[in-house]
C-alpha cells in the first residue's frame, strides 16, 4: 500500500479540475510507464491541451481487461478546505486531497500493479484507460472509445474504479443536460403587453418539466434498485433579465434528466419541445412574430445496467468476494464502455458520499483492499 499512497501523493499534486489542462498528470503517467517498458497511447484533444492515456500489458493478440478511470476532478472554489486540496494530507488513517475518492485513489492503486502485471505470465491483457473531462459530461473518453473500435480485438470487459467502498455496482443512471433558450422581445415595462417577457415564458416551460418529472414517478415507473427510485428531472441554472423596468427579451435555463436505464431520457426532453412548440411559442409569436425557443444538447451518457449473469458481474464478484450487486445515484463513463459491447461493472476505493466535498478524502484501509483486490486480479489473470 506505502507505493499506492506514494503515487496517489503525485497525483493529488497536479491540479486537473476540469476547466485545467490534465497534460501534466498525463505525462507523469506516461513516464512512469515508459520507465518500466510499457508503451502506451495519448489521444489528445482538437487543441492538444488534454488527452486520455491507453496501454496495454500483456498478450495484445486476444481480449482482455479495462481498469478505468478519469484523471479530471472538481473544483475546490468557495469550499472550506481544512487542509491543501492539492498535497495528500495524512491524519487519522485517512489520506486528504481532491480526487483522493474521485477518482485518483483507484488510478494509484492500479499504477502500483504495474511491476506485477509485467512479471506476471498473464493468460489476457489487462488495459489503463485514463480520460479527461468525465466531470463536465464524460465528454473525453468518447475519443478513446473511438480508438478502441478500430481495433481487432475489442477488451472483454471493464471495471470503472469509481469509489463504491470497493461494493460490486452493476447499474447507475443515464444522464441528458440540456439548455433552453428563449427569445422574447423587449419593451420598457410601463408597456409590458407590446412586448414578450422571455422570462415569464421560460417558467412556463420550467413548470412543464415539473409535470413531466412528477410523472415519472408513478409506482409503475419505479425501479427500487435505484435511489431515489425513479428518473428524475431538474433545472439547475437560470439566467435572464437586465433591469426591472425593462421586459426582458431573453432568457436561458439549463436542465437534467437522470433516467433509469428502462428510460430514454431524451423523451423528456421531446416532450418539453412539443410542449414548447405547440402551447408556447405561438403565444410568443403572436405579440413578436421574431420570438423564438431553442434547445442545445450539453452533455449525455447511457444509464448502465450489467447483467449479474455476466462474465464481468462474476468477475468483479470474486474479486470483490461480494455477490451484493447494487447500483449508484451518480454517473460513470461505464454506460458508454457497455455501449461499444465492452461489459462494464463499477467498483473502487473510497465512498461518493466524501467525492466533491471540502477535506475529501479516501481511507488507508480502502486503498490497502484496492491493492488487494486488483492483487487478486493478477492471480485471477496468470497462465
Amino acid at each position: 500500500m506505502s507505493r499506492s499512497r506514494e503515487l496517489l501523493s503525485h497525483l493529488i499534486a497536479f491540479d486537473t479540475t476540469s476547466r485545467e489542462s490534465n497534460l501534466d498528470l498525463i505525462r507523469f503517467v506516461h513516464d512512469y510507464l515508459a520507465e518500466a517498458g510499457v508503451s502506451c497511447e495519448l489521444i489528445y484533444n482538437e487543441t492538444r491541451s488534454k488527452a486520455n492515456l491507453f496501454a496495454t500489458l500483456g498478450p495484445d493478440d486476444r481480449p482482455g481487461i479495462v481498469l478505468s478511470g478519469h484523471t479530471d476532478v472538481v473544483p475546490v472554489d468557495g469550499q472550506p478546505w481544512t487542509v491543501e486540496p492539492f498535497a495528500l494530507t495524512e491524519r487519522d488513517g485517512r489520506l486528504y486531497g481532491r480526487g483522493s475518492a474521485d477518482m485518483k485513489g483507484f488510478i494509484a492503486c492500479v499504477l502500483a500493479l504495474v511491476p506485477q502485471l509485467i512479471e506476471a505470465p498473464l493468460r489476457m491483457p489487462v488495459h489503463i484507460a485514463l480520460s479527461y473531462d468525465e466531470e463536465v459530461g464524460c465528454l473525453g473518453v468518447h475519443s478513446l472509445l473511438a480508438e478502441l473500435q478500430k481495433r481487432t480485438h475489442t477488451p472483454l470487459l471493464c471495471i470503472i474504479g469509481e469509489p463504491t467502498e470497493l461494493k460490486p455496482v452493476l447499474g447507475h443512471k443515464g444522464k441528458l443536460a440540456m439548455r433552453c433558450d428563449v427569445h422574447g422581445a423587449a419593451c420598457h415595462s410601463a408597456y409590458a403587453p407590446q412586448g414578450v417577457n422571455a422570462i415569464e415564458y421560460a417558467t412556463q416551460l420550467i413548470s412543464e418539466l415539473c409535470r413531466i418529472g412528477a410523472d415519472l414517478r408513478t409506482p409503475e415507473q419505479q425501479d427500487a434498485r435505484f435511489t431515489p427510485p425513479f428518473s428524475t428531472v431538474q433545472t439547475g441554472v437560470i439566467l435572464g433579465g437586465q433591469a426591472l423596468n425593462i421586459v426582458p427579451a431573453d432568457c436561458r435555463f439549463d436542465f437534467e434528466v437522470r433516467a433509469l436505464p428502462t428510460h430514454d431520457p431524451r423523451e423528456v426532453a421531446a416532450q418539453l419541445a412539443r410542449f414548447a412548440e405547440h402551447a408556447v411559442l405561438p403565444r410568443m409569436q403572436a405579440v413578436n412574430a421574431s420570438s423564438s425557443i431553442r434547445f442545445t444538447e450539453l452533455s449525455s451518457y447511457p444509464a448502465l445496467a450489467t447483467d449479474a449473469r455476466s462474465e464481468a458481474a462474476q468477475l468483479i464478484s470474486q474479486l470483490c468476494g461480494s455477490n451484493d450487486f447494487s447500483t449508484v445515484a451518480f454517473g460513470t463513463e461505464g454506460g458508454l464502455f457497455d455501449a461499444i459491447g465492452i461489459a462494464t461493472v463499477v467498483c473502487g476505493p473510497g465512498s461518493m458520499e466524501q467525492g466533491h466535498k471540502p477535506d475529501e478524502f479516501v481511507s488507508i484501509e480502502q486503498l490497502a483492499a484496492c491493492d488487494a483486490m486488483l492483487e487478486r486480479l493478477v492471480l485471477h489473470l496468470r497462465l
